[in-house]
C-alpha cells in the first residue's frame, strides 16, 4: 500500500471515530442525558450543556457529525490516482481546516471560559486535525 493510500485510510478511520463521537454527543444533548465520563477525567457535562454547546439551538455536536459524515462520503468517493479526486481533496481540506479552527476557538473556551475539559471534545480536536494534516500531506505530495 501506497503513502497516499494510508493517509486515505487514516483519515477515513479518524472521520468515522470522529462521527460516532459526535454522534454520541449530539444524542446525550438532545435527550438531556447524562455524558458518560470516567471519574476525574475531565467534566463532560459542563461542556455538554453550557451556552457555548450549541448555536441557534443547534448542537455543536451534531454540526461536526454532519461535517464528519460530509468528510467521509468526500473519502469513499475520492478514487486515489485519479484526477477527479482534486476536488474531494480540497473539499475534504476546506472542512478540516475549518473544523481545527472552530475546535481551537471551543479548546479555548473549555480552558479559558468554562475551565473544564471535556475529553469527547478533545477526541473530536484530534480527529479532526489528523484529517486535516493527511489531506494536506495528500495535496502536498500526491495533489
Amino acid at each position: 500500500m501506497n503513502l497516499n493510500q494510508t493517509l486515505k485510510n487514516v483519515s477515513i478511520l479518524s472521520a468515522f471515530i470522529g462521527w460516532v463521537d459526535s454522534s454520541y454527543l449530539a444524542w446525550v444533548k438532545w435527550t438531556n442525558s447524562t455524558v458518560a465520563c470516567l471519574p476525574n477525567l475531565g467534566n463532560c457535562n459542563a461542556v455538554n450543556s453550557s451556552r457555548f454547546s450549541q448555536i441557534f439551538g443547534i448542537p455543536i455536536a451534531f454540526l461536526g457529525g454532519v461535517a464528519y459524515l460530509l468528510i467521509l462520503v468526500f473519502l469513499l468517493l475520492d478514487k486515489v490516482g485519479h484526477r477527479s479526486n482534486q476536488t474531494f481533496l480540497l473539499a475534504i481540506f476546506g472542512l478540516s481546516l475549518v473544523g481545527v479552527l472552530f475546535s481551537a476557538y471551543l479548546t479555548y473556551i473549555e480552558i479559558a471560559v468554562l475551565k473544564a475539559i471535556c475529553p469527547y471534545c478533545v477526541l473530536s480536536a484530534i480527529t479532526i486535525l489528523l484529517i486535516f494534516i493527511c489531506t494536506l500531506v495528500r495535496i502536498k505530495t500526491f495533489g
